[in-house]
Order: C-alpha cells, then structure tokens, then sequence
C-alpha cells in the first residue's frame, strides 16, 4: 500500500497525539491511532487516564493525563448554550489542571518526530513542535479556527451565512488564543521543570507562508459539512474517524431485546451529564408509552436507571454505536459530533436534543440535511414535542433522505484520508521540517 508516493517503511515516524475531553475526543484519536500504526508508525496517545483501558483493547501505547473529563461536561451542561459561560467553565478548570496534564503530555512528545493534537491542544501542541522542528497536524472534530462566511462559528448557530459568520469565527479565534494566555506565563514561573514552549505561536497564522502553517483535518464527512469555497488550502474536510468493531459479541439481553418486537429507538446522550437526567428520561419514556415505540436507553456516564423494570425498554451502559444505531427505527441524541456522525452513518432519521457547545450546530445541520426534524433544546423539550419529533422521523421523507446520506457516509474512510494527508505534510520538503529515521532518535 502507498500514499502520495510514500510506503510506510519509507515514512516511519513515531507521532504522539494529545487529545482532551470525553470519549467523543477520544475515541476519533484510536482509530486514528490505529491507522497510523498499520502504516507501520509507531504511536503514543495522550488522553485523560479514564480512557487507559479504553486505548489498551486496541494495543495503543498510552500516555495518562490529569484530571477528570466528567467535570468538564458537568460544567459545560450547567453553561447550556450561552457560548461565553461555555468557554470560562471550560478554561476555569483547564487551568487548574494545566500544569499537571502540561508534564504528561509535553514529556510523552520528546522523541517524536510530528504531534498530532486536538482542539485542547490546539496551542500548546503547536507551539512545543514548531521550537522543536518538528511537524504538527491539528484534527478538529468540529470547524474551529477557520473562518467562512459559508456558516457561522458551532457556538453561534444562529448567525446567518456573510461576513458576520465570518466575524464569530475570528472572535472564538480571539477569545480562545487570549484566553488560554492569560495563565502561561505565571504557570512557566510556577513550574520551571515542566519543559513548556518559550513561547506561544498560533497555528494558523494567515501571515505565515502557507507551506509553514500547520494543516487543520476537519474529522467529519464532506456530505454533512461541504467544505467551503473561502477556506485556504490548508484546511481539509477528511470524512469522520470511525472506530469499528473488529468483533463484537452483544450480551443477551440486548439480542432477546430486539428480538423480541419492533426496531426500537436508541436513546444516547453520550458524555453528557445533566442534573436534570431523570427529568428528561421520564418525558421520553411518556411519549414512547404515547407512540407505543420500544426503546434502548445507553445510559452512559449518566447512569439513569428506572425505579423498575419497563417491558418495552432496556437500559443498558454502553453498545458500539456501529452495532446498534443500524438495528434501530431512529437515534435521539445530544448532537455531539461523533455521535451525529454515527446516527448519519446509520442510515435512520436523527432526533437532536442539544445540550450546550457544539450541539445545537449539528442539530441544525441534521434538520437542514433533511435526516431529521428539527432539534429540540432542552428547556423546550415536553411530551408533545418528542412525539412531533418521531411522527416527522417516520416520514417517508426523511427516512429516504437518512438512508440516501448513510450511504454517502459508509462509502468514505475518513481514516485513511487523515493518515494519507498526515504522511504527505510531515514528508512534505518545502515544509521546513527535517523528520529524521525515526532509529536516528530517541523515543
């Protein structure tokens, strides 16, 4: 096998990747990580470490980071959908932990010949390679950091297309490079044996030749988001990171489950924790009993369990979105991007409950694509609304249109086309960086 004239052992690298936040941040990095190694790189994955035992089923090397990703979604569930209480929960606890998930991940980076990061990471990781030579490659789950007048920034959903879209990209550019300055310099003072960048470079800098600027890899399917014409070259729409099954034995009870009566609706709000969980769960369980529709609850870092058991529905931790979201009628969900990229992928009508953040984006986008009907906040959400919802994801409509882009979406391989593009940047010449035969280095 090669990619852009290069085979894997031509091209042997050893890349670290630093990742931040739940398991949607997570989980496009190992199956990244994993094509990577099947081009014969070697890998290490900088994640938070309640996903050490998730990394090690798929043999990545690991590398665990401070901190609690449970608390991050709390506080950004608490924000909702107000972008600048968004951001300060975030930041608030990012500095807290900084110093000690700065020592991990900047340690596991010596050695390595290019660093991979994400959204988190979008400065510091950036920074630490360029003072060290070495290639970067920034991989977003969601269009962060590159302006178009196409659509609006994902926090500012409501803006129409022209140069206020524009504006509320360069302003989330702004208050993201701003903001995570303001603690640098007192947190080099403070730890001087934490091997810290001197200083802080942006990635994307439009005044840097574009040869020099780190490409951004858009991690979601070109038939959800099309890649806007104002975008520079250095920003690709690679398709999503899907992470399948190699093999995956479903307990009992979920098989006697769907066995047992029509395709049910999964209900799935990923990482998300919200104080209100039960609240939720109820007003969906009433409008099931009102549809007569069956449905499986994953119930996830929530936890929600009825006071007893209900005939038609099934609460179960977690199953492989790839397994399920195909054997059921249609996904309800919060509108994470992986998750969104899931239910598409499927083929059946997606219902978009939005939480906060990036949410309420893909909810919209969902509606737009006509895979669903239109999303339904939270602080809206009632009985009525939910049946509405599955009355409309019944429609011949939309099902014809949800199977149609679940097609698009199977015939892509977003992983191959980051791995593709990744090679091509670090052995790219004109780009300044000298990757060195990776037995020339440490690791």
């Amino acid at each position: 096998m090669t990619t852009g004239g290069l085979t894997a052992a031509d091209h042997f690298m050893k890349i670290t990747m630093l990742t931040y936040g739940s398991r949607g941040d997570v989980q496009p990095f190992v199956a990244l990580a994993r094509g990577l190694q099947g081009r014969g790189h070697e890998i290490k994955l900088a994640a938070p470490h309640r996903f050490q035992e998730f990394a090690s089923r798929y043999d990545i090397p690991f590398i665990p980071l401070a901190g609690d990703p449970q608390v991050i979604s709390r506080r950004i569930n608490d924000a909702g959908t107000n972008a600048v209480r968004v951001i300060a929960s975030i930041w608030d606890y990012v500095f807290k932990i900084a110093s000690q998930v700065s020592r991990s991940a900047f340690a596991a980076c010596e050695g390595a010949d290019a660093i991979v990061h994400s959204f988190l990471f979008t400065v510091g990781g950036h920074s630490w390679a360029r003072e060290r030579g070495i290639a970067d490659v920034s991989v977003m789950t969601f269009p962060m950091f590159a302006p178009t007048r196409e659509f609006p920034n994902v926090a500012a959903t409501g803006l129409p297309s022209g140069w206020l879209s524009f504006f509320s990209h360069w302003l989330a550019a702004q208050i993201f490079w701003y903001g995570g300055n303001l603690g640098y310099g007192p947190a080099r003072r403070a730890n001087p044996d934490i091997p810290y960048p001197g200083k802080l470079y942006w990635p994307f800098d439009k005044n840097r030749p574009p040869h020099l600027r780190t490409p951004m890899l858009c991690a979601y399917s070109p038939a959800v988001l099309p890649r806007p014409a104002d975008w520079n070259e250095n920003i690709h729409v690679t398709g999503y990171l899907f992470l399948d099954q190699d093999q995956y034995d479903p307990p009992f009870e979920v098989l006697n489950f769907l066995q047992s009566g029509a395709a049910p609706v999964c209900v799935t709000f990923g990482s998300m924790l919200h104080r209100n969980a039960g609240q939720i769960a109820r007003t969906l369980l009433e409008a099931f009993s009102k549809t007569g529709d069956r449905a499986i609850f994953l119930t996830g870092w929530n936890g929600y369990q009825p006071e007893k058991r209900l005939e038609n529905f099934l609460f179960i931790e977690d199953i492989p979105h790839d397994w399920l979201f195909p054997r059921c009628k249609a996904v309800i969900h919060h509108g994470g991007a992986g998750t969104t990229g899931a239910g598409l992928r499927a083929g059946v009508p997606n219902i978009v409950l939005p939480h906060t953040a990036d949410q309420p984006f893909w909810g919209l986008r969902v509606q737009n694509l006509g895979a669903g009907p239109g999303p339904i906040p939270l602080k809206q959400l009632s009985v009525k609304k939910v049946i509405n919802a599955l009355e409309q994801a019944g429609s011949d409509a939309i099902r014809e249109r949800a199977t149609d882009l679940g097609r698009r979406i199977r015939a892509e391989d977003g992983v191959a086309q980051a791995v593709r593009l990744i090679e091509a940047h670090t052995a790219e010449p004109s780009s300044g960086i000298q990757v060195l035969p990776s037995r020339y280095r440490t690791w």
